[in-house]
């Protein structure tokens, strides 16, 4: 018997619960950034398709936007705080190395005896820290979990190259996962390739870099496959999914993604037009906005794929369960 056929199948008893989102009032349009950089709206659209980006304000810090995130997400679902177990943050631009994000929505919210983490695995961060809490769950220690994603990554942008000052914006989405014996969470997958790692990058106190072309041609050479690997793990087959919610890098790459997997674009979920590359935060903008606009219903079958710096990526087939 090989090792893997010896390993148990994918097992959950988690499922997603309630979800908000929040992104700052400061709006970067591409018009601004003509007044920045050597670059024109057209030229950004056909590239990106972004259209607007949102932008902390000085004061703002990833913290700020993680909680105001919870608390949207509690104003939509008065759900009780003083029991959550846990709390992760994913996020690549924590207000300072310690402490940690989460800390400080732990101490906004208030719940007691709560462990509380940062995740950093930038773009794939949310779907990894779904697969962390979908863990801690299954050890019967913990029965509710709020997982973030949050960024300010403009403060981490160069304002001088026009090459990624015009993708990325700042935001957070929150979600909670509760235990439930019908789990939800059907599949899960993660890879990292480190000899990629240098390809997007942030140094101490430094700016993003990211060498776009490379990242493009590894995302549309291994994306499709890992959606595939989801759905081959279940037996389901593409026709099965109601949505397809990647990250929201860039529109062109998202819409040469599905061109690869011949899935309709009227099965996306994305948040990169209004808010650009968010990172961490980019899934769960696009699962909040999907849910307040009414497309998300119960039962839908999505496939969430973060992936980026690292190069990392993190898949997960769940049922939509509010």
């Amino acid at each position: 018997m090989t090792l893997a056929a010896a390993l148990p199948a994918f097992v959950s008893t988690a499922q997603i619960t309630a979800i908000g989102s929040y992104v700052p009032q400061q709006i970067i349009t591409n018009a601004d950034l003509e007044k920045l950089v050597d670059t024109d709206n057209e030229w950004i659209i056909r590239r990106t398709g972004i259209e607007q980006r949102h932008q902390a304000a000085n004061e703002q810090l990833t913290s700020h936007l993680a909680i105001a995130a919870v608390q949207d997400l509690l104003n939509s679902f008065p759900i009780r705080t003083d029991d959550v177990d846990a709390i992760l943050v994913a996020t690549s631009t924590p207000d300072m190395p310690f402490p940690s994000v989460a800390s400080q929505v732990q101490q906004a919210i208030g719940p007691a005896n709560c462990f509380a983490i940062d995740v950093s695995a930038a773009c794939a961060g949310f779907v990894s820290a779904l697969q962390l809490a979908n863990g801690l769950i299954l050890t019967g220690a913990y029965r509710k979990i709020i997982v973030i994603g949050a960024e300010t990554i403009t403060k981490i942008t160069d304002y001088t190259d026009r090459s990624t000052c015009i993708l990325f914006g700042d935001g957070a989405g929150a979600v909670l996962v509760e235990a439930n014996e019908k789990g939800a969470f059907l599949a899960s997958n993660a890879t990292t390739d480190g000899k990629g790692g240098m390809q997007v990058y942030c140094q101490h106190n430094g700016n993003i870099f990211q060498n776009g072309r490379e990242v493009y041609k590894w995302a549309l050479s291994t994306v499709p496959d890992g959606v595939r690997d989801l759905l081959k793990k279940t037996g389901l087959e593409l026709s099965d999914l109601d949505w397809f919610v990647p990250h929201s890098a860039n529109l062109r790459m998202i819409e040469a993604i599905c061109e690869r997997l011949e899935l309709p674009s009227e099965k996306v979920l994305q948040s990169v037009v209004i808010n650009g590359n968010t990172s961490a935060a980019s899934i769960p903008l696009a699962l909040d906005a999907a849910y307040k606009e009414g497309k998300l219903k119960p039962g839908q079958l999505m496939a969430l794929y973060g992936f980026g710096s690292g190069l990392t990526q993190s898949g997960m087939l769940l049922r939509w369960t509010i």
